[in-house]
């Protein structure tokens, strides 16, 4: 059924439309159930909706098949055609709980709809069949927010699932905190943390783990403890982990001292320092006899060594400016063969960024003879390490082509095209800019983002960099067919009001017409204050009196502006009398 229908082949599809609605033998029941299931996942909506009202969907041999087609019917927005199917449903007492969670298959799939709209159709429909939501329902809503980052609105559902009288699975609590850390939601600890409270919600460590991470991670060291205390009343013993989350914590504080005091606290609770602990205490390291001493400590511990204690002495010698005993870490017989590379990679790092190039090359070429990749930090400690020199344009070029994770090499490419521009390769930022557009091409809204970053760094670099800044907005125009945001037009504006050229804002200012954008307030005092610096102040006035000055930041703006160029308003001034004079005299 997929062959032909990737082949478009009309007539094929027909027959075997009708061929599912028309045979009802048993022993086709299943190849039927297949070709229906296929169907779905092309979304042809025709033929969806043709066979769909001539077949009975209860007869088919699963849930999970049930619930693709109504997954079918939201993505083709076939909103009639599924009523009537879930009426079917709840016509044959089909169960409540399944029908539920159709309800949410169907919902989540309508493409273009607010997540607020979803969750009003998926209540709304619950209540035209006078069924239940049910718990899996809940959760496919709650995964469903999740995913998009709306962990806010997944907690009102919880909430509801909850005050309904299901209990949230400790798999959803995690996937909940899991999104809340990718999102940077540490805040809404507090209010997960009450929700577990008045619905008694199971814990494992895992979750406890992120609680307490998440205190901290607001700056709450207290709030952190506390909660430590309170989930002991709620008979769950502390970790090791919750303590070292704090300790992390601290240490990125530079709080030393709040750090060493994690130690105590582990040992009033009767808890030993593990393998992490000891990765941060050694990372910290100031001197070489800390080093010494926490060594010695993990001994009596009997922590053997393992690979984040062999990264933690690499970096913390480093730190000490004992970069011979970094190298020295990873001749350890101890060192497990599948992290020597791991190993070897925050090596090169920590040469890198503390001015050995050199030496870091030769550990990088010893990972590629061994037929390893360097770790994707490490290729960005080189790259940056790279750009304090000039002439290094093909080694960054090169390490770029290691980067296979996406956020690295953006961050990497980011890093040499900013070379590029202080170094005046033009050619090669243009390669680099259409290489972003190639990965970036189904994401405008991230491409024009990344764009934005390198124009903002132009706009705050030196004046010399104006023109491969304007040579870099014709290729995005001509080469690379892209219309320059305004955003990117403000931040080339700006460059020109540095580089007091007139000539060139001007240009730039019948750039914003020809991209179709509209002046507005911040694009006329832009304007204004290119025209200040460039000494053109009957322009400038004539563009004053675009401006409104009913706001307030407005009229501080301005008038910073004219004091920031009235010493180069005066100095025109000035000459303009001198010249006069000259005139005068000559007459």
């Amino acid at each position: 059924m997929l062959l032909w229908i990737r082949v478009e082949d009309e007539e094929m599809i027909r027959d075997i439309c009708e061929y599912i609605t028309v045979e009802d033998g048993q022993d086709t029941a299943a190849m039927r159930e297949n070709y229906l299931l296929a169907l779905c996942e092309s979304d042809l909506k025709i033929q969806i909706t043709d066979v769909l009202k001539n077949i009975d969907i209860t007869m088919l041999s699963s849930a999970k098949s049930i619930a693709s087609v109504f997954q079918s019917l939201g993505r083709l927005q076939l909103e009639s055609l599924a009523e009537n199917l879930f009426l079917d449903l709840r016509a044959q007492d089909f169960d409540e709980d399944d029908i539920s969670g159709f309800i949410a298959d169907y919902a989540v799939s309508i493409p273009n709809l607010a997540v607020e709209d979803i969750i009003s159709k998926f209540k709304s429909l619950h209540d035209l069949l006078e069924v239940l939501h049910s718990s899996s329902s809940y959760e496919k809503l709650i995964m469903y927010c999740c995913d998009l980052g709306k962990v806010d609105v997944a907690l009102d559902l919880v909430d509801n699932m909850c005050e309904a009288g299901f209990t949230l699975s400790t798999r959803m609590l995690q996937s909940i905190l899991h999104i809340c850390e990718e999102t940077y939601e540490h805040i809404l600890v507090y209010r997960i943390y009450s929700i577990i409270q008045r619905f008694h919600l199971k814990l494992n460590g895992e979750i406890c783990r992120c609680l307490v991470n998440f205190c901290v991670r607001v700056k709450d060291f207290k709030g952190a403890y506390k909660m430590v205390d309170d989930l002991e009343k709620m008979n769950f013993k502390p970790t090791t982990a919750m303590y070292n989350a704090i300790m992390a914590g601290y240490f990125r504080e530079k709080n030393i001292s709040g750090a060493l005091r994690v130690l105590k606290h582990m040992q009033d609770a009767n808890l030993n320092p593990d393998v992490q602990t000891f990765s941060y205490l050694i990372s910290n390291c100031e001197t070489e006899e800390d080093i010494i001493k926490y060594r010695e400590e993990m001994e009596q511990y009997k922590i053997p060594l393992a690979k984040p204690i062999f990264m933690a002495l690499i970096n913390s010698y480093a730190a000490c400016g004992k970069l011979d005993m970094a190298k020295q870490v990873i001749l350890d017989p101890n060192i497990p063969a599948k992290s020597l590379n791991e190993i070897k990679s925050v090596l090169v790092s920590a040469l890198a960024s503390h001015g050995q190039l050199s030496e870091a090359l030769l550990v990088y070429e010893e990972i590629n003879k061994a037929g390893y990749n360097l770790e994707p930090k490490a290729v960005i400690s080189l790259i940056e390490e790279f750009t304090k020199f000039k002439g290094e344009l093909d080694g960054m070029l090169m390490l770029l082509t290691e980067l296979s994770d996406l956020d690295y090499w953006v961050d990497g490419c980011f890093r040499v095209i900013i070379y590029c521009i202080h170094n005046k390769h033009l050619s090669s930022a243009i390669d680099l800019f259409k290489k972003l557009k190639d990965k970036f091409e189904s994401d405008e809204l991230v491409l024009e983002v990344l764009f934005d970053e390198v124009f903002a760094a132009i706009a705050t670099s030196e004046s010399s960099n104006l023109q491969i800044g304007l040579d870099l907005l014709w290729a995005v125009k001509n080469e690379l067919g892209l219309v320059p945001s305004r955003q990117c037009l403000d931040f080339l504006l700006s460059a020109c009001t540095n580089a007091g050229d007139l000539s060139n804002a001007r240009l730039i200012w019948r750039e914003y017409e020809v991209a179709g954008f509209p002046y507005n307030v911040l694009s006329y005092l832009r304007m204004y204050q290119a025209l200040l610096a460039s000494g053109d102040y009957r322009s400038a006035n004539f563009m004053l009196s675009k401006i409104p000055k009913d706001d307030s930041e407005v009229s501080a703006i301005i008038k910073a502006c004219q004091e920031t160029y009235s010493g180069l308003s005066s100095v025109a001034k000035m000459k303009t009398k001198v010249t006069k004079k000259k005139e005068k005299r000559e007459a």
